[in-house]
């Protein structure tokens, strides 16, 4: 398979994973995060986490657990980005957030965000998306805020001790819940 960039991401590909697919996404996710690669893009956790962003056994589950779904975004036959979904009642959740680090900050974050949050609608009749991000990345929620999220200043531990989710670099990381409203 052909793992160069593709040129041209106008016409993008969103499909479903499926268990084939864990191998050529766990590497995908680990780029856009961790490790000297993910400082190509703007999303790297290089700085406040070492160690795995993911694994397989974690991608698989997202896979086939029932109401959860892995999209894949692929442009050219290539995978070059992809966003968990997971049907929890009125909303949906959105994580696993990965676009590869050189097609960072062109605008296909944003178009990948939108076919999900319109999928998930569709899919489950949801009213509302949430998603949970580091409450130290101002950043990236900063971005989030700008395509209509909002911080909810509710705060859930980060696992400290639990190396699945990486090595912490620093004592002070917790996750914060963000929200939108879907029409």
């Amino acid at each position: 398979m052909d793992t160069a960039p593709p040129r041209d991401t106008a016409e993008l590909i969103y499909r479903d994973a499926v268990e084939a697919d864990v191998e050529v996404l766990v590497p995908l996710i680990e780029s856009a995060y961790r490790g000297d690669a993910s400082r190509a893009g703007w999303t790297t956790e290089a700085d406040i986490l070492g160690g795995q962003r993911t694994d397989p056994e974690g991608v698989r589950t997202v896979i086939t657990a029932p109401g959860s779904r892995l999209m894949i975004v692929e442009s050219d036959g290539v995978p070059i980005a992809c966003c968990q979904l997971e049907h929890r009642g009125d909303a949906a959740y959105f994580g696993m957030f990965a676009v590869r680090p050189e097609l960072q900050g062109a605008g296909l974050g944003r178009r990948i965000i939108a076919e999900a949050e319109r999928s998930a609608r569709e899919r489950w009749a949801v009213r509302q998306m949430q998603m949970t991000v580091i409450s130290v990345r101002d950043e990236l929620i900063a971005w989030y805020e700008r395509r209509g999220y909002r911080r909810t200043g509710e705060l859930s531990p980060f696992p400290y001790g639990d190396e699945r989710f990486g090595v912490p670099r620093r004592d002070d990381l917790a996750f914060e819940l963000l929200v939108k409203e879907l029409p």
